[in-house]
């Protein structure tokens, strides 16, 4: 796994309430930028749309590969803002190659995961349209193999922090963040914030708020370190 190196621009913007590390930047988009971006996502052509569960996608940039990912050119509407947050310095000086969109409606969510060894150990993610909670757990093997009868097991046991992602907001996860937690979003159409909301701090909602989910869109923007040309991939290159 690769390190990540610092990134002191963000440091005004770190969640001190939760593991290093963790950015949270609202209004890191400007209203008129947010309705320009899902103008873009709605006008996708529709094959560009996968279904899934709970949530339906759209994937530009290449398809990550355990051999590695054939990339393709983004679009220069996700080409901007993927040039904008490498800036940041957050992919250790190399430029995002990779841009998930997500569509969740109010009382859709995803399982809690970890995003895996495929990515530079840095995601970030800007939110579109509603806000939603992000959940963080401990991996159920957190503990000793001969403790595993005293680990948290339950996804309620293993909850240890949320993050409200606003609309308009940049999130960055990296280092124990990215490596040490599974995250996820719970499908319900309402969110109640209490005091394990760790960057309230950063918000101008406060403990005790409650919120109603609308349509989110987020835009996951990573940088996948391995690169094949198509010949590699179908075994005709050396």
């Amino acid at each position: 796994m690769e390190t990540c190196d610092s990134v002191p621009d963000l440091e005004p913007f770190l969640v001190q309430q939760a593991p290093r590390a963790a950015y949270y930047i609202p209004d890191y988009i400007t209203e008129s930028e947010e309705e320009y971006l899902l103008r873009q996502v709605y006008n996708a052509p529709k094959p560009k749309w996968t279904q899934l569960s709970g949530r339906k996608l759209q994937n530009w940039g290449g398809f990550p590969h355990p051999r590695g990912m054939v990339q393709e050119k983004l679009p220069a509407w996700l080409q901007t803002y993927s040039e904008k947050i490498s800036s940041l310095g957050v992919f250790g000086g190399k430029a995002a190659n990779h841009v998930l969109v997500n569509e969740y409606h109010a009382g859709e969510g995803i399982m809690p995961h970890e995003d895996g060894p495929l990515y530079y150990p840095t995601v970030t993610t800007i939110s579109l349209g509603s806000h939603t909670l992000l959940d963080f757990y401990l991996p159920v093997s957190r503990g000793q193999p001969g403790d595993l009868e005293q680990a948290p097991q339950t996804e309620d046991q293993r909850h240890l922090l949320s993050f409200l992602l606003e609309p308009r907001s940049l999130l960055v996860l990296r280092e124990d963040m990215f490596t040490s937690h599974l995250h996820g979003i719970c499908p319900v159409t309402c969110d109640t914030l209490t005091q394990t909301t760790a960057n309230l701090g950063h918000c101008t909602a406060r403990e005790g708020d409650t919120l109603q989910r609308g349509t989110r869109v987020s835009l996951t923007i990573r940088y996948v370190p391995k690169v094949l040309k198509t010949s590699l991939l179908l075994g005709r290159g050396k």
